[in-house]
């Protein structure tokens, strides 16, 4: 299953292809195309190309550490989560390693990272599910990160799946359109709230 977005402006088609199931296949990922996900988020741009991400790749064929990786996610993503191939925490060096500083960049420059894995995931055949519903600290005693390290999301690798794999009360969000709100909600030109000559 695809969802393809419909754009107001022409985007890339990848953009468009991008979504994120729930209903995912048992389909394995391959070691080839994990490490070109990985790649595309080495290359993203960050603040002084430090480079704050970490990612710990979690497979569901290690099941004992799966199921504690499941336990590390809200009640909410458990469910559908536990049918994934791939499970990966996401985590930030809060600190910049050139000079000790906090880095106020390192979040934003994760999700950098994640919008390129997101595109190679795509451009692979691959879905990408991201969870904020995660327990940090949980995360952080379960797998025993460094406190230097901060855990902040996960997210889920595979084949999308039909919905009718997904319990009723999530079949209905994974067919319905895609939508989004109008670049005009967004974006301002000369001051705030003014919509200028961008937006039609």
């Amino acid at each position: 299953m695809s969802k393809i977005g419909n754009p107001e402006y022409p985007i890339h088609e990848l953009i468009l292809q991008r979504w994120s199931p729930y209903a995912f296949s048992d389909r394995p990922v391959s070691n080839e195309d994990l490490r070109s996900l990985f790649e595309a988020a080495r290359w993203a741009a960050s603040s002084y190309n430090e480079q704050p991400w970490h990612f710990l790749v979690i497979r569901k064929e290690n099941t004992d550490v799966f199921d504690r990786a499941l336990n590390c996610l809200v009640e909410g993503n458990r469910g559908w989560a536990k049918n994934v191939p791939v499970l990966v925490f996401t985590a930030i060096s809060e600190t910049f390693a050139r000079n000790g500083k906090p880095n106020a960049a390192a979040e934003h420059d994760l999700g950098l990272a994640m919008g390129n894995l997101s595109l190679e995931a795509t451009a692979r055949g691959l879905s990408i599910h991201q969870m904020i519903g995660v327990l940090p600290a949980q995360i952080q005693g379960t797998f025993e990160i460094p406190e230097s390290v901060k855990p902040l999301t996960a997210f889920a690798v595979g084949y999308a799946a039909i919905p009718e794999l997904l319990p009723d009360d999530m079949r209905d969000q994974e067919t319905a359109p895609r939508t989004r709100k109008p670049i005009s909600d967004f974006v301002f030109e000369q001051s705030w709230g003014e919509r200028g000559d961008l937006p039609d």
